[in-house]
C-alpha cells in the first residue's frame, strides 16, 4: 500500500504560522510596557499596560530581572530597563546601517506606486541623494546619486527644513543662497515650508528642481539622536492629479512610518 503524500496547500492559502514559545512573547509585552511607559513604572502600571494580572506580571518581572533585562529600584520599588537591556540596545545601534535598511524597502515602494524613489541624507552642505530607484514612468531628467539638493526648492529640502534644528539648516541655506544674512522674505518662506510640512506630513514640489516633475518627500526617523533620512517619490507632472497625489502621499507616509519603526523609532505622545 502506497502512503499518500500530504496535499499541497492551495496557492491562495496562507502558510501555517510557525510555532513559537508563548512565554517569550508574553515576556516581550512586559518589556514593551516598560518601553512605552517612558520611565520607571510600578507593578500595577506594568500589569495594566501589558494586559496581565499583577501576580502574573510579577513572575515575568522576576525572571526578566534575573537576566538583567529589567531592574527594580530598591528605594521606590519601581521597575525600569536593566543593564542587559541597555547593552543590547547599544550593540543593536552599533550594528545598524540605517541607509542600508531603508534602501531595502525602496523597491517595494517603487513597485507599489510605479514611480521613481530616492533616498537622501543630511550632508555637510545640505541634503545628499544616496539611492535612486527608477520607476515605470520616464522623467525628463534624473538627479544623480551624490547630488546635493537645494533646501528651498526641493521636496527633500523642505522635509529637512521642517525637522532639523535651525542651527543646522540656516548656515547651509545661507551658503546655498550665497548671502551672509537671510532677508525677511526668505525667513518667511522657510517658516511657511516648515509649517506646511509639519501639518501635512509630506513636502510637495511642482517643478522645483526639474521642470515637469512633481516630488513628494517624507522623513524616516531613527532611534536615538541620529538625523532623519528623507524618502521621495518622483513622478512626471503630466497626468498627476490632486486625487492621485493624495493616494501617493498616504502610501509614502505608510512606508516611511514602517521604515522608522524598523529603525527603532518610537514617536512621543505629542508626535503620534
Amino acid at each position: 500500500m502506497t502512503a499518500q503524500r500530504p496535499s499541497e496547500p492551495e496557492n491562495n492559502e496562507a502558510p501555517p504560522a510557525r510555532q513559537g514559545i508563548q512565554s517569550v512573547e508574553l515576556a516581550m509585552t512586559v518589556l514593551q510596557a516598560l518601553e512605552e511607559g517612558r520611565g520607571p513604572m510600578s507593578l500595577t502600571q506594568i500589569a495594566a499596560a501589558s494586559g496581565m494580572q499583577p501576580s502574573k506580571a510579577h513572575r515575568y518581572l522576576v525572571s526578566l530581572a534575573r537576566v538583567g533585562l529589567v531592574a527594580q529600584s530598591p528605594s521606590s520599588g519601581r521597575y525600569d530597563m536593566g543593564p542587559a537591556m541597555r547593552r543590547l540596545g547599544i550593540e543593536s545601534l552599533r550594528r545598524m546601517d540605517e541607509v542600508a535598511l531603508v534602501s531595502e524597502r525602496l523597491p517595494g515602494l517603487r513597485d507599489r506606486t510605479s514611480h521613481a524613489v530616492n533616498l537622501a541624507v543630511w550632508g555637510d552642505h545640505g541634503p545628499v541623494v544616496v539611492r535612486w530607484e527608477y520607476g515605470a514612468h520616464a522623467l525628463p531628467i534624473t538627479v544623480r546619486v551624490g547630488a546635493t539638493m537645494p533646501l528651498l526648492n526641493s521636496a527633500i529640502g523642505g522635509v529637512f527644513l521642517a525637522h532639523l534644528p535651525q542651527q543646522l539648516t540656516e548656515p547651509v541655506l545661507r551658503l546655498q543662497l550665497e548671502t551672509d544674512l537671510l532677508d525677511a522674505a526668505t525667513k518667511e518662506r522657510v517658516s511657511t515650508v516648515r509649517s506646511e510640512v509639519l501639518a501635512e506630513g509630506v513636502a510637495t514640489t511642482f517643478g522645483g528642481v526639474i521642470p515637469g516633475v512633481t516630488s513628494l518627500a517624507a522623513p524616516v526617523f531613527t532611534a536615538g539622536e541620529s538625523l532623519p533620512l528623507v524618502v521621495t517619490l518622483v513622478m512626471p507632472a503630466r497626468g498627476t492629479t490632486e486625487e492621485s497625489l493624495v493616494g501617493l502621499s498616504a502610501e509614502l507616509l505608510r512606508s516611511t512610518r514602517a521604515m522608522s519603526e524598523e529603525l527603532g523609532y518610537a514617536p512621543r505622545n505629542d508626535d503620534a
